[in-house]
């Protein structure tokens, strides 16, 4: 299940960055700096997390433009599939009952 390994590698990396975010504010409030200091490092630090989640937003829906690929590809497959099973099943109960798919055709 693709689906699942891509919302799990979502929620993993955005939790990470969110603790990531979350301790180095707090080691920066609990440092001793001024407050212009403080307010620059908590400024740099939202930067770089803004970056980080960009990219991570990025790898994820690339990932997910993939999934949707192969599950519109899978579909179109599997829609042939079911074409052709009919299609058979139309040839062998002609062969069985002669005119029968005529005859229903002309109903339509």
């Amino acid at each position: 299940m693709a689906n699942d390994s891509g919302s799990s590698f979502f929620e993993v990396s955005l939790s990470f960055l969110f603790g990531a975010a979350t301790g180095f504010v707090l080691g920066i409030l609990f440092a001793p700096a001024s407050g212009e200091e403080t307010r620059k490092k908590i400024q740099d630090s939202a930067i770089k997390t803004g970056e980080a989640a960009k990219e991570s937003y990025e790898k994820v829906s690339k990932e997910v433009e993939k999934g949707i690929k192969v599950v519109k590809e899978k579909t179109s497959e599997g829609l042939d599939t079911m074409k052709e099973f009919v299609e058979k099943g139309k040839e062998e109960l002609s062969k069985k009952i002669p005119g029968a798919i005529s005859k229903e055709e002309g109903k339509k």
